[in-house]
Order: C-alpha cells, then structure tokens, then sequence
C-alpha cells in the first residue's frame, strides 16, 4: 500500500489535492482574513464563480490576495444559467471577474453549466478568444459528460473538469475514469454532502473525522481528484487538509466503495 500523492499539477502548477470551495463566501473583513489564513495553512487552490454570493466571493478573493505568480491557483467559473453561454455574456462576466478577483489574467476559467441554448462550442470560443488576449491562462468545464469534454477539446485545451461526485452520489463514474486515463484534473464539488455510515468505524480506526475520510477516499479514487470542500471556519479548512496525511487500506477502500 502506498500514499496517495499529496499534491498535483493543476495547468502548470503544482497544488495540494485538496481545494478550498468559496461560494458562501460574502465581502467581510472576517472573510478576507480567512482567505489569507487559508493561503498561510497551505490551500494551494481556491475555487469560485461569477455567480457565488451575489459577486461577494470574487471581491473577497480579490481584496484577500495580491495578484502574484507564488500565489494559490484562484479559478472562477461563467456562464451558469440559461442563456448565459452566449459568448457576449461570457465576454462580460469575463471581465467582471478579472475586476472583481483585481487580477488581469484568471488562472482557471471554467465554463460553469453548458448552456442548453448556446453550442457549446460557441461558449468555448469565447472564452478561448480571452485566453489568446491573455485574461484566461487554462480553461475548465463544469457539470459534463465524457462526450460534452471531448467536443470541448477539440475547441480549446480542456485542464479541469469540475462536476458533482461524492461517496454518495456517483453519477459520474465514468468521467472520473475518463480525466484520470486524460491526465484532466477532476474537481467533484460538493464533496462531503451525504456520508454513508460505513465511513464512522473506519474513521475511528485511524482516529480522524468522518469527513476526512470522505476526502481520503475521494483521494484515493483516483490520482487526478482535487476535492474543493466549502467552509468559513480555518478549523475545518485544516481538518480537510489534514486528510491528505490519511493513507486508507485497499480493504477499506473497497468497502466504501
């Protein structure tokens, strides 16, 4: 049994395998000082989006941290309800975001929903066209099947795929297997919703949290995951993170599965 590699190469940069998820995240003092706390206890990426508290997220993110190339990994996602995919939108939630995040290139970009009126090669543009002008370094997709993935790599280079993937909800076997045989960063968002009752004895076998053995698991699942679980609190931000010390045995690990 060996350890599950600690950290991994999101674009061009290497991070920790577990995130920090930002969108409950509103534009207080308190919320700024969190995000430099998170950064000091070691979260290597930050996860957003245009949308997140109403814009407070980005703006938080923005007023926490200076733009600087030994920074965390920040990436922001557009183009979430219907219509917004059109690349008009997609241009100016582009640049709504580069305001609010105080920065003039996005290191992530992610294309948060397909838009079911736009092509999805027709969002991608767009935001391809920002990475050619230099606002967007590596692009991303959010809630996507393996077909949706491949047709938007044929339109710009995909490094992320970000979609809903937990012990509990599974949906998305095949996209996990597709991303690791791709070498794409696969972020499952909501990553702690629902243990199972399983995870209770295995936790106290290794005496951690349940919830550091969903994110252990999620580790171990395969060598391109990157959990982003969401909190306010640096304790917890420190429980997930010490999740990446928890070295689950093959046994147990088919037992959750």
């Amino acid at each position: 049994m060996s350890p599950e590699p600690t950290s991994l190469r999101l674009g061009d940069i290497e991070v920790p395998r577990i995130g920090l998820g930002s969108n409950r995240l509103s534009y207080t003092d308190d919320h700024v000082s969190f995000i430099r706390g998170a950064v000091a206890a070691g979260v290597g990426h930050i996860d957003t989006a245009h949308l997140y508290a109403g814009g407070d997220s980005e703006t938080t993110i923005g007023a926490a941290l200076p733009p600087s190339p030994d920074g965390p990994v920040v990436a922001t996602k557009g183009g979430y309800a219907s219509g917004e995919g059109r690349p008009e939108v997609l241009r100016a939630q582009i640049d709504e975001s580069l305001r609010r995040l105080r920065t003039d290139t996005i290191a992530l970009y992610y294309l948060h929903r397909v838009d079911p009126e736009t092509p999805l090669e027709d969002s991608l543009g767009a935001i391809k066209e920002a990475q050619e002008a230099g606002k967007v370094r590596h692009v991303g997709i959010s809630d996507v099947s393996v077909e949706q993935i491949e047709r938007a790599r044929r339109v710009v280079p995909i490094v992320a795929v970000q979609n809903h993937y937990n012990l509990a909800e599974r949906r998305y076997e095949d996209v996990v297997d597709h991303c690791a045989r791709e070498g794409i960063v696969f972020v499952p968002y909501f990553p702690l919703r629902d243990h199972p009752a399983a995870l209770g004895p295995i936790a106290e076998r290794h005496g951690v949290t349940p919830s550091q053995i969903a994110l252990a698991w999620l580790l171990k699942r395969s060598p391109t995951t990157l959990p982003i679980p969401g909190t306010l609190s640096l304790e917890h931000l420190r429980e997930n993170l010490g999740a990446l010390q928890i070295e689950l045995s093959d046994d147990e690990f088919d037992s959750l599965r």
